[in-house]
């Protein structure tokens, strides 16, 4: 399920322009599907990849909260979500700490999303959704999403600690954002979501 805000291109672009320099720095380079990760053979292309996913699901989420007492941030659900990857990192045999640095920057790359449509509904009421999505239902999305980002964090072994995790993360990142035609808010979020991902 997919709800298309097709007027976010407009604002919401302006907005994750001035979010791309933030994202920059925040350690993945710019430089040069929906299918399981256990699919793909590239262990970051399916990170990335599912990373995307979760920020383009973004949308969903802020529809569902705006005009609502949802808060976007959320700090118990935010709790709960890492504490479920943690187990599932713990029942694969991964360690857990390094998975739960990547759900944190997760949940601040689809926080970038929902703050910047919120901030475009706010400027033109015109522009926001005419139908709101049940915020249970898109979590559930989400969850799945998650269990599959787990996977392919486990399926990618040592390849976070290589010193070619950089290079390949940012050519995963870009070819993420052409399989899924990501904006440039959207790929703003997928930048703030992956710096986690290769490790020192």
């Amino acid at each position: 399920m997919r709800l298309l805000i097709t007027a976010r291109r407009s604002t919401a672009t302006v907005v994750g322009a001035a979010l791309l320099l933030t994202a920059a720095a925040s350690g993945v380079g710019l430089g040069a599907g929906t299918a399981s990760a256990a699919s793909r053979t590239k262990p970051l292309e399916a990170i990335a990849e599912l990373s995307a996913q979760r920020v383009e699901v973004a949308d969903q989420v802020a529809a569902a909260k705006y005009g609502t007492t949802s808060p976007i941030d959320d700090p118990a659900r935010e709790a709960a979500v890492i504490a479920d990857a943690e187990r599932q990192a713990t029942a694969l045999g991964i360690d857990p700490a390094p998975v739960a640095k990547i759900f944190r920057d997760q949940i601040e790359a689809s926080k970038i999303v929902q703050r910047a449509l919120f901030a475009e509904w706010d400027a033109d009421p015109s522009l926001a959704p005419t139908t709101k999505p049940s915020l249970a239902t898109v979590r559930v999305e989400l969850n799945t999403i998650g269990t599959e980002l787990v996977q392919a964090i486990a399926a990618a072994g040592t390849t976070p600690q290589a010193p070619s995790c950089d290079g390949q993360l940012t050519a995963a990142a870009v070819h993420a954002r052409h399989q899924q035609s990501l904006d440039t808010l959207h790929y703003t979020a997928l930048l703030r979501a992956l710096p986690s991902v290769c490790t020192d």
